[in-house]
């Protein structure tokens, strides 16, 4: 078989249009295939995890997007156990110029320092009771620290008079989640050159999971200067 497709491309002239042309359109084809789309705004998100699905099912929301077109899900979208949404978006911030596999690198590198740490303070424990205390999934702590960063209220500058007034207000969730990594990954920057990403980025998990260090300092004095400038307040309706 393979004798003969040779034998049929030595047949056909190198400047002939039978040649070209399939070759054309294979990489047309490609380069529609591999253009990113764009969906309406009556497609539906994917709903890959189980948990989501069965509440769905529960719910009586069901049969309202039973019959609405899906978009796809992507790349990073999946149902395994091991998936955690705010993993993939702290490797997501922590990741610069494209090198994702390095900063999941530095990440799982950190979730292994904080489960060293953790293990060696269960070991030392002496009672049952300190031992229940100590958590030693990485993960969980993740989500603790991130939740113990999260700020409440924001500062947005509005200008009255000529002058700008620093006014308190409430926060979005995605806006406190984004200001809560973003803290974390900043404190983590302000390292000695001596000291590596994962164990600085570690030690700042582990205070920020025990309610103290620099990034649950700086969430409470953001809220100490919006108590101070509650004043201001009245400049958000007007």
């Amino acid at each position: 078989m393979a004798n003969n497709i040779r034998n049929i491309n030595k047949c056909i002239p190198r400047n002939s249009l039978s040649y070209i042309v399939p070759r054309l359109l294979t990489v047309q084809q490609y380069r529609e295939y591999a253009r990113p789309t764009s969906f309406p705004d009556f497609f539906q998100n994917p709903i890959f995890r189980k948990e989501d699905q069965a509440q769905l099912i529960e719910s009586a929301e069901l049969p309202k997007i039973a019959a609405l077109p899906v978009r796809p899900p992507a790349v990073y979208q999946t149902s395994s156990a091991y998936h955690d949404p705010l993993v993939t978006k702290v490797i997501n911030h922590v990741m610069e110029m494209g090198k994702k596999q390095m900063a999941r690198n530095l990440v799982e590198k950190a979730f292994e320092n904080i489960k060293r740490s953790q293990i060696e303070r269960y070991h030392l424990a002496s009672t049952p009771e300190a031992k229940a205390k100590i958590e030693l999934d990485p993960k969980k702590i993740l989500h603790k620290a991130v939740e113990n960063a999260k700020p409440l209220l924001q500062l947005q500058p509005i200008k009255r008079g000529g002058i700008t007034y620093q006014v308190p207000g409430p926060i979005t969730e995605k806006r406190s989640l984004f200001l809560a990594i973003k803290w974390l990954l900043e404190a983590t920057n302000e390292k000695e050159r001596t000291v590596h990403f994962p164990e600085q980025f570690a030690w700042e998990l582990l205070d920020a999971a025990n309610n103290t260090g620099k990034v649950v300092k700086r969430k409470q004095d953001l809220h100490r200067q919006c108590e101070a400038n509650r004043a201001y307040a009245h400049y958000r309706w007007q």
